[in-house]
């Protein structure tokens, strides 16, 4: 953890850590923010925001390979670090796969999303993940408290089946000033 001198918002300074590519330990863990948060020492928390169908956004409809503006599944929570939002998270999923399902559910899915994703019958197979710095959108200035100027880091990790049909986007809005990417390689393979 990391510590940000001063803050214009009135938001209490804090930095986390975002693993690229995430740590597979980590990646199987019953939440991947609960357990990064919980290494570094932070007291996370987690808010679920909403739960329900809306329009797929084009670069969403893109990585799930359906229509843009087709209804698909969005799962909306906010993550916080020590009390501060950090963090905003969508996972969305084809409705024509997930509705009626638990997924399709309000709250959290217990014991954890992955699990119901693979008692669905849907086995890992690849994913592709991006990240894209820009201004906040008036709903992320104002949920994440960012002051005016701050930027957040948009990450969106596309997770498709062993039979390469796309299960799962993950979209996660990053407060900037409170996030640091540490990136790592395959082991045995460090070269920079």
């Amino acid at each position: 953890m990391g510590v940000t001198e001063g803050t214009t918002t009135g938001v209490p300074p804090v930095v986390v850590r975002r693993a690229l590519p995430t740590e597979p330990a980590v990646r199987a863990s019953k939440s991947l923010f609960l357990a990064e948060a919980e290494r570094q020492g932070l007291k996370a928390g987690r808010r679920m925001l909403y739960v329900g169908q809306e329009p797929a956004p084009a670069h969403i409809a893109e990585g799930l390979r359906v229509p843009a503006g087709t209804g698909v599944i969005a799962r909306r929570k906010l993550l916080t670090a020590s009390d501060v939002p950090v963090r905003i998270a969508t996972s969305y999923f084809r409705a024509d796969l997930f509705a009626g399902t638990r997924i399709a559910e309000p709250g959290f899915v217990q014991p954890s999303l992955q699990s119901a994703i693979e008692s669905l019958g849907h086995a890992f197979g690849h994913a592709e993940e991006t990240l894209i710095a820009r201004p906040p959108t008036d709903f992320e200035r104002e949920t994440l408290e960012l002051a005016a100027g701050e930027w957040v880091v948009q990450v969106l990790r596309t997770s498709y089946s062993a039979q390469d049909a796309p299960i799962h986007a993950l979209e996660t809005i990053c407060a900037a000033p409170r996030h640091v990417f540490t990136i790592t390689q395959v082991t045995g393979h460090d070269e920079f």
